[in-house]
């Protein structure tokens, strides 16, 4: 059987529909249908080559929302059956017994650590993962707007885990798109204080709407430096360079500011806003097999969804343009009609 899929050829080029063969399912992995597939500006990265790590024909997509159809002889006693609604994020194998895998930290595999992308992705009619990076779905969690929690949902909750959030946190959210909605939300789940950073004060109600307690303009200068040594978590989800120090001086004893936005340029920092006060400044991509479980499993219990729009998978380019344009309504979802 042949999967179908929408591939880009070369960098940059629109994607064409494109069939390939996947070969015999290897013993550790899962074939999993796709219903949903959300879009990431990290698609566009590898479609475009930005990162120089592309290969092509590249089947982009790794936010998927599936249901499993077939299981490899060593997948079949894993915990995942046929029929069952299932998740796919950013990573599809790792080698599972060199030392971050065995330590449980998966998505640091230094050995074999395949993105989905690399491994044929989901803006296809079907795809291939190893079973333990193939996630549950609980029933309660509705299909349709779960795929973005897959990757951006879990590249804004692993800082909560690493940084011991907890209701009596004061944590700032800089970029209140794609990534910083689902973080407040997240962050309301657990019951910490809120601050958003938002470069658009129209959009303030919408943001306390989320559950920010606050909202502060970033490009108030005045009014960031009155907030100084007060955060003990500021996450940035941008991709631009910012005026990084009225950040770093609002952090308070022992606050990290933690970055998910791949910003290109280095960040500079005063090495006093670092030494007074003890503070740090640290970094994090996706999430561990565990971590997007209970990623999963907290959406489902607080009703945690990202803010989504649709398109058919017929319609992906159209979808990606809208994605290029900064047109997005927060997430991009694709709906498969092979």
């Amino acid at each position: 059987m042949k999967f179908k899929s929408y591939a880009a050829m070369q960098a940059g080029e629109a994607l064409q529909p494109y069939e390939y063969d996947p070969g015999a399912l290897a013993a550790e992995d899962v074939e999993v249908e796709v219903d949903y597939c959300g879009v990431c500006h990290s698609d566009l990265s590898m479609i475009d080559n930005e990162w120089g790590i592309s290969t092509y024909p590249l089947i982009a997509g790794h936010e998927v929302i599936g249901r499993v159809v077939a299981l490899g002889d060593s997948a079949k006693n894993k915990g995942l059956s046929l029929g069952q609604r299932v998740g796919i994020g950013w990573t599809a194998k790792s080698c599972e017994y060199c030392d971050a895998c065995i330590n449980g930290e998966q998505v640091n595999c230094v050995n074999n650590n395949v993105p989905t992308i690399s491994n044929n992705g989901g803006f296809a009619s079907h795809l291939r993962a190893n079973w333990q990076w193939v996630i549950p779905l609980p029933e309660n969690l509705d299909a349709a707007t779960a795929g973005p929690l897959l990757c951006g949902g879990i590249t804004v909750f692993k800082p909560l885990l690493m940084h011991n959030i907890t209701a009596t946190s004061r944590v700032g959210v800089i970029g209140i798109g794609g990534l910083g909605h689902m973080a407040i939300k997240l962050l309301r789940a657990l019951g910490a204080e809120v601050t958003a950073f938002s470069s658009s004060p129209a959009k303030t109600e919408t943001i306390k709407q989320m559950g920010a307690d606050y909202v502060v303009n970033s490009r108030d200068p005045e009014a960031l430096n009155k907030l100084a040594g007060q955060f003990d978590l500021i996450i940035s989800t941008v991709a631009v360079d910012l005026d990084w120090q009225p950040y770093f001086q609002a952090l308070a004893a022992n606050g990290r500011f933690h970055t998910v936005g791949a910003v290109m340029k280095p960040f500079e920092v005063q090495a006093f806003n670092l030494i007074l006060g003890d503070r740090g400044v640290t970094g994090s991509s996706t999430g561990s097999p565990g971590q997007l479980r209970s990623l999963l499993r907290l959406a489902s219990r607080a009703d945690i969804a990202p803010i989504v729009e649709y398109f058919p998978m017929s319609k992906i380019n159209d979808a990606l343009d809208h994605l290029r344009a900064g047109k997005a309504h927060y997430r991009i979802v694709l709906k498969a009609d092979f």
